[in-house]
C-alpha cells in the first residue's frame, strides 16, 4: 500500500508539472491577445494550483471514514444539489459557450460540476455501504440510487453539460456494479438512460450538430473544426515534436489549446512520445488507484477508492478519446493538466482522500474505528 500511494502522488506531481509547462506555453498567446497579459492564465492557475495543494493535504489528512457520517454526507449532497440548481438560475450563474456552468466569485469562476461528481460518489458509495446485503434487490439496487442520480444528472443536462453527465452517470454504474446490484437491472437502465440522453442530444442543435461532425467531417467542416485542428497538431508534432513553445496550432487555430485540447499542444511540442508518457501516467493512476481500493482495510475504503479512481480514470479516457478523434467533442479537462481551478483542486481533493484510504490500509496501522475486514481479495 505504502508503494501505490507513493507511486500514485509521484504521476499526480509529475502531471501537475506537465500541466503547468504547458500551459504556460499554449496559453501565453491567447492571454496577450485578450488581456494584454502573456502570463496572465498561468499566474491563475499557479493560485488555483496553491489552493489545490491545500485542499490535497487537508483531505489526505482528513480519516476517510468521517465521510460515512450522515451529516456530511447528506450537507455534501445538498451543497452539490444547491450549486447545480444556482447555476442555472439567470443572474446567479454565469454563462460561458452557451453554458450555465459557472457561479462567480470574486474574480474567479467555479464550476458547479465539479463539485457535483465528488459529492455522486461520496452519496453512491455510502448508499451501496448502507444497503450491501439488501442491493440485489430491484428497489435498493437500481430505483433508489437511480432516482436520486437521475435528479443530479437533470440539473447537469440542463446547463447544459452533457459530458459531465455522461462521466458522472459511467461512474455511478460502475459502483452499483460493484456493489452487487444485479447485472441485468444495470443493462436495462443503461439502454434507458443512454435513449434518454439520445433525446435530450436530438433536442439540442448544438450537441447533435457535434455527433453529425464525428460521423461525417467532410459534410459538416465547422462543426468538426476542433477535432480537425486537433489532428493537425499531432501530425505536426510526429514523434518528437516541433519543440517547447513553437506550436502553431496554439496561435488561435486550435480554439480552447489551454483547456480541454491542451493533450493536442503536448503532441505537437513534444511529440507522440510525450503524449505517450501522458497516457501511461493516467494508467498508472488506475493501477495505484485499483491497488489501494484492492487493500483498502473496510467495504467503505475499498468502494470509495474505486469511486475516485474510475471518476479520474474515466474523465482522462474521454478527453483522450475526443482529442483524438474517436469520441465526439464534449467539454471535459483533462485532469491535472488542463486550464481551470475547479477541476484541478476537485482532482487534487479525490486524490488526497486515496491517500488517506491507503494510509489506513498500510500494515501496522491501527485506529479504534476501522473494521478491517480479510477477504479473497487480500488474499490475491
Amino acid at each position: 500500500m505504502h508503494k501505490a500511494a507513493s507511486t500514485l502522488t509521484a504521476i499526480v506531481l509529475a502531471l501537475l508539472s506537465i500541466g503547468i509547462v504547458m500551459l504556460a506555453s499554449t496559453s501565453s498567446v491567447r492571454g496577450a491577445a485578450t488581456f494584454d497579459d502573456a502570463g496572465y492564465f498561468i499566474k491563475r492557475q499557479l493560485i488555483w494550483l496553491a489552493l489545490a495543494g491545500l485542499v490535497g493535504v487537508l483531505t489526505a489528512r482528513f480519516d476517510y471514514h468521517w465521510w460515512q457520517r450522515r451529516q456530511i454526507v447528506l450537507g455534501t449532497g445538498i451543497l452539490a444539489l444547491l450549486v447545480l440548481i444556482a447555476v442555472i438560475i439567470p443572474g446567479v450563474g454565469t454563462k460561458i459557450g452557451g453554458s450555465y456552468r459557472w457561479l462567480r466569485v470574486g474574480p474567479f469562476s467555479l464550476q458547479a460540476s465539479e463539485l457535483a461528481k465528488f459529492a455522486m460518489v461520496i452519496l453512491m458509495v455510502n448508499w451501496v455501504i448502507w444497503n450491501s446485503r439488501r442491493m440485489e434487490r430491484l428497489k435498493e439496487g437500481l430505483l433508489i440510487p437511480l432516482g436520486g442520480l437521475s435528479l443530479m444528472l437533470g440539473l447537469l443536462l440542463l446547463e447544459p453539460d452533457f459530458g459531465t453527465t455522461m462521466l458522472s452517470g459511467s461512474v455511478a454504474m460502475l459502483l452499483l456494479y460493484a456493489g452487487g446490484t444485479r447485472v441485468g437491472y444495470l443493462a436495462v437502465a443503461a439502454v434507458t438512460g443512454l435513449c434518454l440522453f439520445s433525446l435530450a442530444v436530438m433536442h439540442d442543435p448544438v450537441r447533435m450538430m457535434r455527433i453529425l461532425a464525428f460521423v461525417m467531417p467532410e459534410k459538416y467542416p465547422d462543426a468538426a473544426y476542433h477535432l480537425a485542428q486537433s489532428k493537425i497538431a499531432f501530425i505536426h508534432g510526429g514523434w518528437a515534436g516541433v519543440g517547447l513553445g513553437n506550436s502553431l496550432q496554439k496561435q488561435f487555430y486550435l480554439p480552447e489549446a489551454h483547456t480541454d485540447f491542451i493533450l493536442a499542444i503536448i503532441g505537437e511540442e513534444l511529440g507522440l512520445l510525450a503524449t505517450g508518457v501522458v497516457v501511461l501516467l493516467f494508467l498508472g493512476i488506475l493501477v495505484c488507484g485499483l491497488t489501494i481500493s484492492h487493500y483498502a482495510p473496510d467495504p467503505f475504503g475499498r468502494m470509495l477508492a474505486f469511486g475516485f479512481t474510475m471518476m479520474t480514470v474515466l474523465q482522462a479516457v474521454i478527453n483522450i478519446g475526443v482529442v483524438t478523434g474517436c469520441l465526439p467533442t464534449k467539454g471535459l479537462p483533462l485532469p491535472f493538466i488542463s486550464y481551470g481551478g475547479s477541476s484541478l483542486i476537485m482532482s487534487v481533493a479525490g486524490t488526497g482522500v486515496l491517500l488517506n484510504i491507503a494510509r489506513h490500509g498500510a500494515k501496522g496501522y491501527k485506529d479504534n474505528h476501522t473494521r478491517t475486514i480479510r477477504d479473497g481479495l487480500h488474499e490475491f
